[in-house]
């Protein structure tokens, strides 16, 4: 072992410890299914025993066929073993790997859709504190190693140990000198060449890893910017940090495997001189009466007088039922080094768990609909938004975006939310949607702390944004994802709403033709209705526009925000925006400066009584300079 590698082991053993000891996303699967992985683990260890078995009678049986003239009735009983443990084999793996195959994908399907919520529910701090190719990481890579967790690791070390132990106690039945030297060979192979794999190329691994993560960056960085590279002429730049990179990761791979390499061909020696070892000692023992075991022996003779004879047969079979061991022992070196990258992995995981519950205020136990549920026509429940002087401010800035806020607004009551780029009102609807936690200060929906990034009260905020996504699947599933249980039926009245119905009649396949990438076939208008569409079907108490006409054409911007006003009426509506467009058919206005609110009171009340309002008013409809309205603002 390398000093490099000496030097880092404490600090591995240290780092995995911790890390298993901390997880919040694979031991909770395991204490849930310890029934299924014992008995997996036993179904696994008795196909090994059956395995041998097989080779030990088979050997038996051909080399008693070949040494002596036999009857079929002399061959009867070794056949008969033969058959049970040759049928036996196949059977038991089946069950074992059915068994343990339908455990992981069961996991690591429960898995997904935790990271799924944990990702959607922290997305606004996610954007703002961790880069997307960490969360393509760890959705494709991170649970893909923990997939092979059990499979390829725990499963096959565990029962290679067990069956290290069988072998070695039945071994010692028959002489304890050899079986004292098997440990010690197989030990090796067991126990410290997995340790000296994991610390020499435990390093390796996390390093390519590292790369992998960087490579995700750079591609969904470029990808996201691939116009900008082309046009500003630099994409040869962008190309040779790839190519770097790729690079380094054959070069660490070349590494790994050479060290592999070497590893295995000492494996195979290790094996080697085991069989050999065993091969002296079965010659030396059944080589003659004397030398044999009363129970080889008694078990050999099978009633005949040729007992030496057929003591010798034993020689054959205690070779060959060896070789089976090999293919239980060969991959625990290389499953034991997996356990750093599951480590990682699972590392990788409870950090954004612990980012999560660092964030996470308990919340009310008042009852809060589910989403789907018609919150808004339900009775006289209370879904009043209050902030009392919550103070905000995003990781690694000291100046806060919101100070001491403190507001209500009533249910149902349709607010537009105005102010400059950085001033707040953004935050201020991300935090409502539970999209970050307050340094000071609580938010509450009606009795429940909005404030919360698990908060049920989220499910009762919808989010039309600037851009809103239209995936490219059908226009049934990218609706669907407003009320996953919706019938064809509350789809087309959906549709209808929102005055899309005769578009989608158009369509080759209706509600099952898909849609383009993007939305790239529907014009911007189109795209926001169909977002509102999925509004609709989920059926929150509030609803935030955020900035939903940018790029919009006035006479699509005011039909859309007719349509939206129009079939939200009831819910809470936030209209966020940069400009006065539309804001007459508001109650309320919320002009947010510095952190917190300059103009508050209702469009007519304000144009009334406040001389900057009325600046901003006519600068936005261009009877003003840009020069009087900088003055107002």
């Amino acid at each position: 072992m390398s000093k490099t590698a000496a030097e880092q082991t404490p600090r591995m053993v240290s780092t995995l410890r911790s890390t298993w000891r901390q997880d919040e996303w694979v031991k909770p699967f395991f204490a849930r299914y310890a029934h299924i992985l014992a008995l997996t683990l036993f179904l696994g260890l008795l196909a090994f025993i059956f395995a041998g078995a097989l080779m030990f009678t088979s050997g038996y049986m051909i080399s008693l066929a070949a040494t002596l003239p036999l009857t079929v009735l002399a061959l009867h009983l070794p056949s008969l073993f033969v058959r049970i443990f040759g049928l036996g084999k196949p059977i038991l793996q089946y069950v074992e790997r059915l068994a343990s195959h339908d455990w992981v994908l069961r996991m690591t399907s429960e898995l997904r859709r935790k990271l799924y919520e944990t990702i959607e529910r922290r997305s606004s701090a996610l954007r703002s504190q961790r880069r997307l190719g960490e969360a393509l990481g760890l959705l494709s890579e991170d649970i893909g190693h923990i997939q092979d967790l059990y499979l390829r690791t725990i499963l096959p070390i565990v029962s290679a140990w067990l069956l290290y132990l069988v072998a070695i106690i039945a071994l010692g039945f028959f002489t304890v000198p050899i079986a004292c030297a098997m440990a010690l060979m197989l030990g090796v192979a067991l126990f410290v060449m997995p340790l000296v794999s994991v610390c020499v190329n435990g390093a390796r691994l996390m390093r390519a890893k590292a790369i992998t993560s960087k490579l995700y960056d750079d591609l969904s960085d470029n990808v996201l910017g691939v116009s900008d590279w082309v046009f500003s002429g630099r994409s040869d730049d962008y190309l040779g940090r790839y190519k770097d990179l790729q690079k380094e990761a054959r070069r660490i791979d070349a590494a790994i495997k050479r060290h592999n390499r070497i590893r295995d061909v000492l494996l195979q020696i290790l094996f080697g001189l085991c069989a050999v070892a065993l091969l002296l000692w079965a010659s030396t023992a059944f080589a003659s009466q004397e030398s044999a075991s009363g129970l080889a022996l008694s078990l050999a003779s099978l009633g005949n007088e040729n007992a030496p004879a057929y003591a010798a047969n034993w020689i054959a079979a205690f070779v060959l039922c060896f070789f089976p061991l090999i293919e239980a022992f060969s991959p625990v070196p290389t499953a034991a080094l997996g356990i750093v990258t599951h480590s990682n992995a699972i590392a990788n995981l409870n950090e954004y768990s612990r980012e999560d519950t660092q964030k996470r205020i308990i919340p009310s136990t008042t009852a809060v609909p589910a989403a789907g549920h018609d919150s808004v026509n339900d009775g006289p429940r209370p879904y009043d938004i209050r902030f009392e002087n919550v103070t905000f401010s995003y990781p690694g800035t000291n100046r806060p975006v919101l100070r001491n806020l403190s507001l209500a607004i009533p249910h149902g009551s349709v607010v537009a939310v105005l102010g400059r780029s950085g001033t707040g009102k953004s935050t201020f609807a991300s935090l409502l949607r539970g999209e970050g936690t307050p340094d000071s200060g609580r938010i509450f929906i009606g009795e429940t702390d909005a404030g919360c990034q698990e908060s049920s009260a989220t499910l009762l905020v919808g989010v039309i944004q600037q851009n809103p996504h239209i995936f490219n699947q059908s226009l049934r599933e990218n609706l669907l994802i407003g009320k996953g249980n919706a019938t064809d039926d509350e789809l087309w009245d959906a549709l209808e709403r929102v005055g899309l119905r005769p578009r989608a009649k158009q369509l080759p396949n209706g509600l099952d033709a898909v849609i383009d990438e993007s939305g790239k076939s529907f014009s911007g208008g189109e795209r926001h209705r169909i977002a509102l569409a999925r509004i609709l079907l989920s059926k929150p108490a509030i609803v935030i526009l955020d900035e939903p006409f940018a790029g919009l054409d006035p006479a699509t911007e005011q039909a859309l925000l007719e349509t939206m006003l129009s079939t939200l009426e009831g819910s809470t509506v936030l209209l966020i925006t940069h400009h006065l467009q539309g804001v007459s058919r508001a109650d309320r206005v919320l002009f947010f400066e510095n952190g917190g609110i300059a103009m508050d009171g209702s469009p007519a009340e304000l144009e009334q009584s406040n001389e900057r309002y009325r600046t901003l008013l006519a600068f936005d409809s261009g009877n003003v300079g840009p020069s009087s309205s900088h003055e107002a603002k």
